[in-house]
């Protein structure tokens, strides 16, 4: 018997908001039939740069002979195969999954076992991991689901990435409108595939006092008290938190959001508050850096205009204006991280829903998909959908980590 072990398999930390959504099951094959079964394999956390190399048993319970078996191996975009091994075929599908399609030139009789290899390597931005191993039943290459005979695999490698916060400064005249730009940006050396509810990413938007929101980014959704709590794209709120739409954010990758709003009479010289963190305000672990997670929105209102007097003034609008109204109280948001560095995101494509990205590769689905479009990572999926105008968030995990 000779075997053509397949090359590598995928490893790599990918935190489900929903828990695992799992594709359709396989069939297994009809009675009378082969029925092969894959065993599992060991959890790892990988360092960048290190190989794993494990095996996995082939073993037919089935009552009909397996005659030859297509095994494949998929591997997220933080990981790779280290070499290229005979008897496999290799190949990069949609979302940048790794692919291995490998012959195992083999009888497998019924009660009986084949081992083959699974061998992949961490790279330098891997964080967020998944691999697929298996083949199907009678030893074809397996479908999109999950069974038996083809297994997944999540781990998060030893990394880390670095969310960052960019605010803006920019001049308006009291009364009148003006838009402003935030970005969330991921420095690295990781990316993020979001795997978990309290990791998913995100960018907290205090909007200036003296300001009201009038347009809002269809990725962006008023804040509660700890996480969002009404549909995307809703005016008028104080706070908001924007997100990708797919849950990843690539190394390099940045996503901004453009707010309009309306600069009331009574302003002077507003300032709001931008924050690196998650989806639900809590910094994820796998940031480090917590010191360029928060950036300001500075509007500065010329110094030699006066702003008129207010409705509740009482009068007809012939008065000096006097020194104005101090600015209207708005609840504090956000986290306490330092001010980060002025940094300008450089200009971009439009990407993800309702966001502008530049930078490194344009992330891919929450659930990335195999070569006929279907999920790769089941797991994956997204933290919150807008179903009917009703936002709906998956029930969320509590981390024990703490506020940004």
């Amino acid at each position: 018997m000779h075997l053509r072990p397949p090359a590598a398999v995928l490893a790599a930390a990918v935190i489900a908001v929903a828990g695992p959504a799992v594709a359709a099951p396989l069939a297994h094959a009809e009675e009378g039939g082969p029925d092969l079964v894959v065993s599992t394999l060991p959890a790892a956390s990988l360092k960048p740069g290190e190989v794993y190399d494990e095996t996995v048993t082939l073993t037919n319970k089935g009552t009909a002979a397996v005659d030859g078996v297509t095994f494949r191996v998929r591997l997220t975009r933080g990981l790779d195969f280290p070499e290229q091994v005979k008897g496999c075929t290799y190949s990069t599908v949609q979302e940048q999954v790794r692919q291995a399609l490998c012959e195992l030139d083999t009888v497998v009789e019924p009660g009986a076992s084949v081992t083959t290899p699974v061998r992949f390597k961490a790279l330098g931005k891997a964080l967020m991991e998944a691999v697929e191993y298996g083949t199907s039943a009678s030893g074809d290459a397996p479908g999109e689901g999950y069974d038996d005979s083809h297994r997944r695999m999540t781990l998060t490698a030893d990394n880390t990435a670095d969310l960052v916060a960019v605010g803006e400064d920019t001049e308006a005249l009291a009364g009148e409108q003006q838009s402003v730009t935030v970005t969330l940006r991921n420095d690295g050396p990781g990316w993020v595939q979001n795997q978990d509810s309290d990791d998913l990413p995100g960018l907290l938007v205090q909007i200036p006092p003296g300001t009201t929101a009038v347009e809002v980014p269809k990725d962006c959704a008023p804040f509660g008290i700890d996480g969002p709590s009404a549909p995307q794209g809703t005016p008028g709120k104080p706070k908001y938190v924007c997100w990708p739409a797919n849950g990843t954010l690539d190394v390099g990758q940045s996503l901004a959001y453009t707010f309009l709003l309306q600069v009331k009479e009574s302003a002077q010289d507003p300032e709001g508050k931008v924050t690196a963190s998650s989806v639900y305000g809590i910094a994820p672990a796998y940031d480090k850096n917590r010191a360029n997670n928060t950036a300001l929105i500075r509007i500065d209102l010329p110094s030699d205009y006066e702003p008129g007097p207010s409705p509740s003034d009482g009068t007809d609008g012939g008065g000096d204006g006097g020194d104005g109204n101090a600015p209207e109280g708005q609840a504090a948001g956000g986290t306490g991280a330092t001010e980060s560095p002025s940094a300008t995101a450089p200009a971009g494509t439009t990407g993800g829903s309702g966001g502008t990205s530049s930078g490194g590769a344009t992330g891919g689905n929450l659930a990335a998909t195999g070569s006929d479009g279907t999920p790769l990572i089941a797991g994956a999926a997204a933290a919150a959908a807008v179903v009917g105008g009703a936002l709906v968030f998956a029930v969320r995990r509590r981390s024990a980590a703490g506020s940004a």
